[in-house]
């Protein structure tokens, strides 16, 4: 677009510059001079960004294949293929929640918070910068502070699985009213959370209540 608009500019001077020509031949080459050095720069801009489009297009594919990683409990791999991202970019701050994720499933809490929470500072608002903030504390079982990380997820996104991890907490706590709310917003959402349910232990200190049988349909 950048480049059309330089050439219909470039066309409209020139004409001016020919026009005028004849009264005053030194304005028109100044006139072309100046034409040229805004094309010229314009194809520079266009040719940066571009090239920021690509590296941000490669940044992105490193940290999703980092995210593949984690998702086959292949920790160390995760971490490192984060920390090129982050080598390469530090203010990428998907590499941050998925390497601190990673760094607490792999049993490095305090460094894995840290990277969260670096995510988060970098990116406030982020829903899955905020979910795996909560699911690192529930993992840890600082589970009144994962409710609120998760309530504070939901605010961005009303998602299944921040439902369903509310949901799990109150489990634990045999809390059968919150614990039906909860995994019912989340079954809601994703009927096949429905068979997750009824093989998840969290939910043992729920699961012979009436009121949980019939949610899950048992």
């Amino acid at each position: 677009m950048k480049k059309t608009i330089a050439a219909a500019a470039l066309a409209v001077l020139l004409l001016i510059s020919l026009s005028a020509c004849s009264k005053d031949q030194s304005t028109g080459d100044n006139k072309t001079g100046t034409t040229s050095e805004t094309a010229a720069k314009t194809a520079e801009e266009a040719a940066a960004e571009a090239a920021a489009r690509e590296k941000a297009a490669k940044l992105e594919s490193k940290a999703q294949e980092g995210y593949g990683l984690f998702l086959e409990k292949k920790y160390a791999e995760a971490i490192a293929a984060e920390n090129e991202v982050i080598s390469e970019a530090p203010d990428f701050y998907k590499a941050y929640y998925i390497k601190g994720i990673a760094q607490c499933y792999a049993g490095n809490y305090e460094e894995g918070s840290k990277n969260l929470d670096k995510a988060l500072e970098l990116k406030p608002d982020d829903y899955l910068a905020r979910f795996n903030k909560a699911l690192s504390l529930e993992l840890y079982k600082h589970y009144d502070e994962a409710l609120v990380w998760y309530q504070k997820a939901l605010e961005i996104s009303k998602e299944d699985w921040s439902y369903y991890g509310i949901a799990s907490i109150y489990g634990r706590k045999g809390d059968v009213s919150n614990t039906v709310k909860y995994l019912k917003l989340a079954i809601d959402i994703n009927p096949e959370i429905k068979e997750e349910a009824k093989t998840e232990a969290d939910f043992n200190p729920v699961k012979n209540s009436k009121e949980f049988k019939e949610l899950i349909g048992e």
